[in-house]
Order: C-alpha cells, then structure tokens, then sequence
C-alpha cells in the first residue's frame, strides 16, 4: 500500500534522544526532519528532506532544502531570490479570527503554509483547507500528538497535505508513519478466475458494519487465507426484498481475514466497535473506515474458491445466499449464489506471511 501523505518529524527537543530518533526517521520512511539549527541537518543523508524553522533569518541555511520563515515571503523576496534551490515557506499560529484569516493567504499564497493552531477544533482547519482548496502549495499542520495526527489527515475527507510532529522519544517515527499509512492509499488488486463453488453447511457468518457510507464500487478485502483475499462488496446496491445498507459489508465466514490499519490482517470475529477495516474501491484506492458493530450470526455458507493470474490459489466463505455479492472488473456486481468456473472477480494477493496479524517473512503455509 502507498500514501502521498507527509510526514515531517520535529526533533527540536528531543534531547540526548536525537541520533536515535533520527535513525529509525531514516528507517521509517519519513519524509522530513525539522529542526532550528542548520548543523542538526548537516548529517543527514539525501534521501530525507530538511526543514529548517526560523524565527530570525540565519546568516547560513546549511543543508535545509525548504526553510519556514516568521512572516510571508513577498517580506523577504531578496533573501528568496538569492537562495533559488530552497523552497520557503511560512508559519502562522492560529489562535482567533485574524489569525484564522492570516492562515487561509498563506495556505493560498505560498509554497509552504506552517500551521499551528492552538485549541483543539478542527473547524479553523476546514476552513482552511476549503479556502485553499484550489492552491498549489503544500499545507503542513502541527500535530502535538499521534492521535491528533490522524485526524488531521482526514479533516474534511482530504486532509491535511502532511503533518508536523514533535517527536520526544524513539517510537514516534513509527507511529506518525503508522497514522499516515492509515487514512488513504492504493492497494495492488488483481483479476480472480473463479475455479468452483460448493455449499459447505451451516456456520457463523460476520456482517461488518461500519461508521462510513461505502461508495457502489467498494468494499472490504476478506479471504480464508492471509495470502489471498476477494473484494466483498457494500450492500450499496439495491436489493428486491430489503433497504440498500450503504454502511454494511456481508462479508464472510468468521475465520477470515481482513485488512485493516497499516496493512494488518484482522479475523473477523475479532473486529468490535472501534476497530479499523480497510475500504478498497475497484481501482485499488483505500481509505481507513471504522467499525460500529459486526453482526455475527448462524447462517449457510458458500465456499468460493479462484485462481490468480500466478496460479496462487484463493478461497471465501460466504453466506449461501443470493444478495451476498463480490465485486468483478469494472465493478461489475456478482451474486455469490451464481457464480461459476471461469467468472472474474477482483481480490488481492498480500506477499508476506502473518503472526498476529503483522506481516511477517517466515514459512507458513495455509491450505
């Protein structure tokens, strides 16, 4: 799974902990490090961005490759002249309406918009995000915590462009990249062939329903390996006997896998209220959705089994019952009930093995 989100890791008081933050950054993929002092940047290597953030302009940038200064740029159009390899930008605390009104030019106008905003709602920044909407720069908010981070990333569905993060301990790293690769995305999906289905009795099946209105061409992966998973769709379609449930998967026996946060795999019996699946659309794009209650209930089940285009076979359990759907190409809609050898369908094929649901480079087979 990819993300274009940025994460921009603030290690101006992390202390005695710096060369150890900095290294799992390196490892986590984080996409800058920011700091005060030109010489915090000077070691690190090219494959990370450097941030420099300045209340007085320095008489040397060093190795800063973008520079946030204390007031707009057209102030300092000399100094952005002479320095054409950096990309500068501004800071704006947000704490009242002027303030509010300063952020919205500068997420308008310039390159880079710094902003911080000091009480907790959210609203300022869809403000914000709205009357930028058609900018060009990039808008970087100040997270102050993890929790925090996450939200920011999905405000008004869009989100933040990135997220600044004060990082005070090892582990920080890897949790803003973690709440990054947690909102949206793309996932690797490919063209099933359906080799056989048979009616396997009577077993527990999960409805997954979520806080989210699913679109018509989406869904949640599930499958009875972790190799191996179909897209079930959202009962967004219309049915003869029964309301559209836009928010609700009929997803699968209970032993199978989902995807949920980060790429981990879930069993279905264990997704709660609370918990986070992974919506997938035909086209492979993500998004993080939350669970609001998963419905589990005695019913007869189908056992589908297909193949991938590299002979790695793939096998769902699935309610035996006709409104009980998957998605094929070009979202094609397909009963389950009717499926047969040689239909299409959509699934995805994870490469690694799993302990506890993490990815994991092991032997383990599954059969």
């Amino acid at each position: 799974m990819t993300d274009s989100r940025l994460c921009w890791l603030d290690i101006r008081s992390t202390g005695g902990a710096t060369a150890a933050v900095v290294e799992e950054a390196l490892h986590q993929g984080i996409h800058a490090v920011v700091a005060a002092d030109p010489e915090a940047l000077a070691t690190l290597p090219p494959t990370i961005g450097k941030v420099l953030v300045v209340d007085a302009v320095p008489a040397d940038f060093g190795a800063a490759d973008t520079v946030i200064l204390p007031g707009p740029t057209r102030d300092h159009h000399e100094l952005v002249a002479a320095h054409p390899d950096i990309r500068f930008g501004r800071y704006v605390e947000i704490v009242d309406a002027a303030t509010l009104e300063d952020a919205c030019t500068a997420a308008r106008d310039e390159r880079v918009a710094v902003l911080d905003f000091r009480d907790p709602t959210k609203i300022p920044l869809e403000i914000v995000l709205a009357a930028a909407a058609q900018a060009d720069g990039t808008i970087v908010t100040v997270a102050h915590d993890v929790e925090e981070a996450e939200i920011i990333f999905g405000v008004l569905e869009v989100g933040s462009d990135g997220v600044l993060m004060a990082a005070r301990t090892v582990g920080d790293a890897t949790a803003l990249r973690r709440a990054a690769l947690g909102t949206t995305g793309e996932i690797d999906l490919v063209e099933l062939e359906v080799t056989g289905t048979k009616h396997v009795g009577m077993g527990e099946r999960a409805c997954v329903d979520t806080c989210t209105y699913f679109g018509q061409d989406e869904g949640i992966l599930v499958g009875s390996h972790s190799k191996g998973m179909v897209l079930c769709v959202s009962e967004t379609h219309p049915l003869p006997y029964m309301p559209t449930r836009p928010f609700r998967v009929n997803a699968g026996a209970i032993h199978s896998y989902t995807v949920g946060q980060a790429g981990r795999t879930h069993y279905l019996s264990e997704l709660q209220s609370g918990s986070k699946v992974l919506a997938v659309d035909t086209k492979g794009r993500t998004r993080v959705v939350t669970v609001g209650r998963v419905k589990i209930e005695t019913r007869p089940l189908i056992s589908v089994d297909a193949v991938a285009p590299n002979g790695q076979t793939v096998n769902l359990i699935l309610q035996d019952d006709w409104h009980v759907r998957v998605l094929g190409p070009d979202a094609v809609v397909l009963n389950s009930t009717e499926l047969r050898p040689g239909d299409r369908i959509l699934g995805h094929l994870p490469t690694a093995d799993r302990h506890v649901g993490y990815p994991i480079e092991e032997f383990c087979r599954e059969q």
